[in-house]
């Protein structure tokens, strides 16, 4: 049966999600959905607001991590999680975290960038089955911009946390890809949580330098070697403002 995948265009946790059934082989239709309208359709679908969604032999299955567990017990080969309990232990624990912190980092600072220049809007739409002429694409981001930095919590004293923090957090990921826990062969969930994340980064000019060079980068770019969205430097503040 072929695969259902609910996505909103450029969402990093649906590119992991694609990632996973491209490399189990498992066959899959793409659905995507425009936001904001996708969070009434997914509601209804599938009980919460977010994509991804996945229905796949005959189940629901919603979110990124939920959907690799569930895909690997269906499809064990290539394995997401390693067999050896401990190594599958520090695995997930980096999947969590990429999940719980870097996504959110990613989406937040993608946001700031996008409501402070609404024209690059048209850039991260960039294939998008909705995508506007640049005019158009800058209405609709003036629009749904404020929305989405309320939900994501995207405030000022959230910039200056994301953009202190951002270097330690990318030290955590070539950490973690010297100790093998990253950057093997095949990809793991972890690499597919975290790789999206650093990638959607790649595409703030403020937040660019802070990647280039980095194996963090190397990892991004092997694994998601496309990708839409164009912020260029000189967007977000040079100086953040300060934590009281």
């Amino acid at each position: 049966m072929e695969a259902r995948l609910y996505v909103v265009h450029g969402s990093h946790p649906c590119a992991t999600v694609a990632r996973a059934l491209e490399l189990k082989g498992v066959p899959y239709r793409t659905l995507e959905l425009p936001p904001p309208l996708h969070a009434a359709v997914q509601r209804a679908r599938f009980g919460a607001r977010t994509v991804p969604g996945l229905r796949l032999d005959g189940e629901k299955v919603q979110g990124s991590r939920a959907i690799l567990r569930r895909l690997d017990e269906l499809h064990p080969d290539p394995p997401l999680y390693p067999a050896a309990p401990e190594v599958r232990g520090r695995v997930e624990e980096a999947e969590r975290w990429g999940d719980e912190v870097l996504q959110s980092v990613a989406r937040r600072l993608s946001w700031q960038a996008i409501s402070r220049r609404p024209a690059v809007m048209a850039s991260y739409a960039r294939g998008s089955r909705f995508a506007m002429p640049e005019p158009l694409a800058a209405l609709a981001a003036r629009s749904m911009a404020p929305i989405q930095r309320r939900l994501n919590r995207a405030t000022d004293e959230a910039l200056a946390a994301d953009l202190r923090d951002l270097p330690a957090h990318l030290d955590l990921v070539d950490a973690w890809i010297a100790d093998g826990v990253l950057g093997g062969e095949p990809p793991n969930a972890a690499d597919l949580q975290i790789a999206p994340s650093v990638r959607l980064l790649m595409t703030i000019g403020d937040v660019r330098p802070l990647v280039a060079g980095r194996p963090a980068e190397n990892l991004a770019l092997r694994l998601f070697p496309e990708w839409s969205g164009d912020a260029p430097a000189g967007i977000l503040p040079l100086r953040a403002p300060t934590l009281a």
